[in-house]
């Protein structure tokens, strides 16, 4: 163990246990979850060549191996619950993907959400088995997050009960979908519905793509990988053209829409139901986001306790570099932010599922603001965390740059969570929507619930005397109720500030498109404003659940500095908002750096807590043991170039060109 790293652990103020116990909602979970890793970790089947030394077609072909042999080992170890797959599937990964990941995260989900019972008895089984593999064929060549401009067709023959499915552009072509170049051979596609000479907008049907047992594409089928891409090289991102291929009418998805037999259309109760894949993924991304960032500090913080670089002091032995405060700046603000990212995932699943469950017995209230919810978290926790990802790279310096870090790849893995599943722009304006919707109402005299019910205080707020609203309110910085309530005025105020110009573009403009484009900036800044105080209020919550003594103090001032953080990045709204003044923003930034070396001597023991496998890392930088240098050394000299000591390149290129000089 690196002395530096023992020194850290034995100085921490708490048992990082604790907090791990908390992180996975039980001590059981946590036991559970370690049980599960064990397999992994000490059976001989799982230990693997080291991806960043493999061309991509080995990569692929390795990943492919890697999947055949956990859907094995699932069954052998009786490993059935949703968390525990993806507990297993995530140490098993490291930080790469697995071709047939869509057939779980995916196709089985929409099989769930909108199949009707005799269709998930035709498809459930065998999809799980992975007799039949399946992918989600959504996106476009030529269109993505706008999904009323897919181009793909199902057209009903009632002379048949068929559906044909053309692909009539270039731009219809099916493009992207994870596992569809070479390795599915079924597929939800999503297809504008026609029958009777009408459209009725996007539904999704099973398609066989690949024949069982060939494996050979289906006759009107064109499928095939899309290339190399800025990660993901393990995977075979596909496209899928379709010429007249024709389906049986049961292989339309029909739990809430139907197509009878004659080609009559039965609508279904609400529009959204068919988004429940959508919403699903997207409550697991933001889980997902907290998971990458937490691995990234964990690399970052434990490389800056081993790492000794430059003086403080001079003539003083050299610091570890996470001594330095701007070190602290970087990384500490990243970490509070991994935390409360983490609050924010457990939350956003626990209530999917729960609105789920709610739909399920008819009860579609809660489905706008999920739907919303997930959207604008999903946009404002990615963003953040792919951004905090870089910047944990760059605070490891060169060594960071290496694969040998693990947050390359880390990063290039779970960078394109900012585009797939809605680009996190159009994700923000979505969540606008349902804010303007919101505030429309109260404006109305309606009472509006869940996240937004903040709105219902603007009318009282309005009729307070000038002179009484334009003083700042004094917020106590050390307080979460009173930074929530800073950060609820500031939500609220962005988002009356963007409803009233986008009012103001209507009455200039009749076209509520173009007043809508005119005033999205706003609109962004207001959902961004929603999505902040929602992750501060969850966060704060959070603090109020816990027992043990030694780690309220510890996660309290990673709530203080991820609030006060927050406040410090964004002073202008809170100053034009009267909410806080310039003093008290002096104060804050006083308060962070405070902050900064109370934290200090619990930052190992905090990314411990996450709990994460050295296998799991995918990282030298980032060992448990704080082994960097030695091991560094022998990874480098396993890079296929060092096979020989003289590459064979000197001999064709290199000496001819030397001997004729």
């Amino acid at each position: 163990m690196n002395p530096d790293l023992s020194r850290e652990r034995a100085s921490a103020t708490f048992n990082p246990e604790f907090i791990t116990h908390i992180l996975d909602g039980n001590p059981e979970n946590t036991r559970r979850r370690r049980e599960i890793e064990d397999l992994i970790v000490n059976d001989p089947d799982f230990q693997h060549e080291d991806y960043n030394f493999l061309t991509r077609s080995q990569r692929y072909e390795a990943a492919v191996k890697k999947s055949a042999i956990m859907v094995k080992k699932m069954r052998e170890f009786g490993i059935a619950d949703p968390d525990e797959i993806m507990w297993f599937k995530k140490l098993q990964l490291v930080n790469f993907v697995e071709p047939v990941g869509l057939n779980y995260s995916m196709f089985i989900p929409t099989l769930l959400n909108q199949g009707t019972t005799a269709q998930q008895e035709k498809w459930l089984h065998s999809s799980q088995q992975l007799q039949i593999i399946g992918t989600y064929a959504q996106t476009e060549m030529g269109h993505g997050t706008h999904l009323r401009g897919l181009e793909t067709t199902a057209t009903y023959d009632p002379k048949t009960q068929e559906f044909i499915l053309n692909s009539p552009t270039v731009t219809s072509i099916k493009w992207w979908p994870g596992g569809l170049g070479k390795t599915s051979n079924h597929a939800v596609v999503l297809a504008q519905l026609y029958t009777q000479g009408k459209c009725y907008g996007l539904h999704a049907f099973i398609v066989p793509i690949r024949e069982i047992g060939t494996h050979k594409p289906l006759p009107g089928i064109s499928v095939g990988d899309i290339g190399p891409k800025f990660g993901y090289e393990e995977m075979d991102n596909g496209y899928l053209k379709m010429d007249n291929y024709r389906i049986p009418r049961e292989n339309m998805l029909m739990k809430y829409a139907q197509v009878q037999p004659d080609g009559t259309y039965v609508k279904p109760v609400s529009n959204k139901l068919t988004y429940g894949t959508m919403v699903f993924v997207r409550s697991y991304l933001v889980g997902e986001a907290a998971r990458s960032l937490s691995k990234a500090c964990t690399i970052a913080i434990r490389y800056s306790a081993v790492r000794h670089q430059s003086e403080i002091i001079a003539g003083d032995p050299e610091p570890q570099i996470l001594d330095f405060q701007t070190q602290q700046y970087k990384l500490f603000p990243l970490l509070a932010t991994a935390y409360a990212f983490q609050f924010v995932g457990r939350f956003m699943k626990d209530t999917y599922y729960r609105v789920n469950e709610g739909i399920g017995q008819g009860d579609l209230t809660e489905l706008p603001e999920l739907h919303a919810l997930t959207a604008g978290l999903k946009a404002f926790t990615t963003w953040i965390a792919n951004a905090g990802i870089e910047e944990c790279r760059m605070a490891c310096g060169g060594h960071g740059y290496s694969h040998c870090s693990g947050i390359p790849n880390i990063y290039v893995t779970f960078t394109p969570a900012c585009t797939f599943e809605g680009e996190n722009t159009v994700m923000l304006l979505q969540m606008a929507r349902f804010l303007m919707k919101s505030y429309n109402q109260v404006l109305s005299g309606k009472l509006v619930g869940g996240t937004v019910s903040y709105l219902n205080d603007l009318p009282s707020q309005r009729i307070q005397p000038q002179q009484v609203a334009s003083r700042p309110n004094v917020v106590d910085i050390n307080s979460p109720e009173s930074l929530t309530e800073a950060y609820r005025l500031r939500a609220s105020r962005l988002v009356e500030m963007a409803a009233k110009n986008l009012q103001t573009a209507l009455s200039h403009r009749k076209n509520r498109e173009v007043a809508w484009n005119l005033t999205s900036v706003d609109l962004v800044r207001a959902s961004e404003a929603h999505c902040h105080y929602v992750v501060v209020k969850i966060f704060g919550e959070k603090l109020l659940d816990i027992q043990e003594k030694s780690i309220q103090p510890v996660l309290k001032n990673l709530y203080l500095l991820y609030s006060l953080y927050g406040i410090n990045q964004k002073s202008g709204d809170f100053l034009q908002g009267n909410i806080m003044s310039v003093s008290q923003l002096t104060q804050v930034n006083q308060r962070i750096m405070e902050l900064l070396t109370e934290i200090r001597p619990n930052a190992v023991a905090l990314v411990d807590a996450f709990d994460f496998k050295d296998m799991t890392l995918g990282s030298i930088l980032g060992r448990y043991d704080g082994n960097v240098y030695d091991n560094l050394f022998e990874w480098a000299k396993r890079s296929p170039l060092n096979k020989t000591e003289v590459h064979e390149s000197y001999y064709k290129h290199l000496k001819p060109l030397q001997s004729k000089l």
